[in-house]
Order: C-alpha cells, then structure tokens, then sequence
C-alpha cells in the first residue's frame, strides 16, 4: 500500500514538473557589456625603503646594519609623520659564499615601509633618509585617498554605458529595454608607474629640485549586464 502511495506521488510530482516545463518561455533579453573610467590624482604615497650592509662577519654586519637603521628610524620619528605610517616590513641577515675566494660573506637588511600623505614633503622625505642612510629604495606607489568613491563612480558609470548600448541596439525593433536579469562585474586599477628617486647633484639644486612625476590613477569599471526586452 505504502508503495503505492509513493508511486502515485511520483508520477504526480513528474506530472507538475513537466507542465512548468512546457510553460515555461524564454525570456526575450539583449547582453551587453559597459565600461566606466575615472581618472584621479593621487594625493599620497608609500615607499619601501631599505638599508644593506655587507661584511665578512655575520655579528658585526648586523650590529653596522642595525646602527644604520637607527638612523632611519631616528630621522623618520623627527619627521613629524602620521602614527602608523612607518612600519619594519622585513629584516635579514644572509651568508653568501663565494667560490673563488672559498670564503663566506654575510648580507644584513631591512625594509621600512612609509606613507606619506602630504605629497608636498617628497623630495624633502626622500633626501632625508637618503642623508641618514639608506641605500635601497625598493618601490614608489602613488595611491588616492578618494579611490573607494572613484571606483563607486567608475560603476555607476559602466551601468549607464551598458544601459546606453542596449537601448541603441533595441531603438530600430520598436522594444524597450526592460529590468537587468544578470550583472557581472570586471573592475581594475591602474596605479602610475613608480618614480625613482634622484639625488640632486650639489646643493644649490637640493633646494628647487623635482623629482615627482604624479601621473593619474585610472579607476576603469567593467560590467557584463543582461536585460530583458519589452
């Protein structure tokens, strides 16, 4: 009894399902793809500095490399920076052999890492901690602070663009363009290539030198939407 029950339930629940099948209809809709660009200036930087020394003996290398750092540390505090904004990203001490010579020598470094927020002090911050020691400038990135609300922009921007094309495509078949059914997002950033610094040649150059070319940062939006047709 039990399993006819079970059968007669079944063959129901096939029954029901087909009809929503054969009811069911495509859904007449147009895909597009939109694209929205927001260029923005950047209005601050981060810099990863570095300080290596080198020696034949390892406890000597790191003391010399430690008292350099000091100096970095020490001229970084004078600076007058925001909390936060320096931060010991990594610190080293390698042996390398040399075949040759059949003797050992040993690589001390560490890496600080520094925003700067007022791109106004550049060159300043940057001669400065060349003077007190450092000898290695590993990466320049110029950021925004209003990059959030640009990739927000950027969005609204490619919803539009894609809206756009779809009522183009649509406007010489007398339809309209209905709600949007799937929306895919593809978005990038284009952060300005960094920009090494250059010490100025005496002194009377130190004082009107510029060595920050800012470039833009390009916020670029990409959506893949679907709307249905009217």
């Amino acid at each position: 009894m039990k399993n006819r029950i079970f059968i007669v339930l079944m063959m129901l629940s096939a029954g029901f399902a087909s009809a929503q099948a054969i009811d069911m209809k495509p859904v007449p809709q147009i895909n597009v793809a939109g694209q929205g660009k927001v260029k923005v200036t950047p209005d601050q930087v981060t810099i990863s500095i570095g300080i290596e020394t080198i020696g034949a003996n390892a406890t000597d290398v790191k003391k010399q490399n430690d008292t350099e750092t000091e100096k970095v540390v020490q001229y970084l505090k004078k600076a007058n920076l925001q909390k936060g904004d320096v931060q010991t990203q990594r610190v080293s001490l390698q042996p390398n052999y040399d075949y040759q010579k059949k003797k050992y020598s040993y690589r001390a470094s560490q890496t600080i890492q520094v925003i700067l927020r007022d791109l106004n002090r550049y060159d300043e911050i940057m001669g400065g901690l060349t003077e007190s020691g450092i000898n290695l400038i590993n990466n320049v990135e110029f950021q925004s602070s209003k990059i959030e609300q640009s990739k927000s922009e950027a969005r609204k921007l490619a919803m539009q663009d894609a809206k756009n094309k779809a009522q183009d495509y649509v406007s010489v078949l007398n339809q309209k363009v209905g709600k949007a059914i799937t929306i895919s997002d593809n978005s990038e950033v284009h952060f300005p290539s960094p920009v090494m610094f250059k010490m100025a040649a005496n002194a009377e150059a130190a004082d009107s030198r510029e060595t920050l070319a800012l470039g833009d940062i390009e916020v670029t939006a990409n959506v893949q939407v679907s709307f249905s047709l009217e």
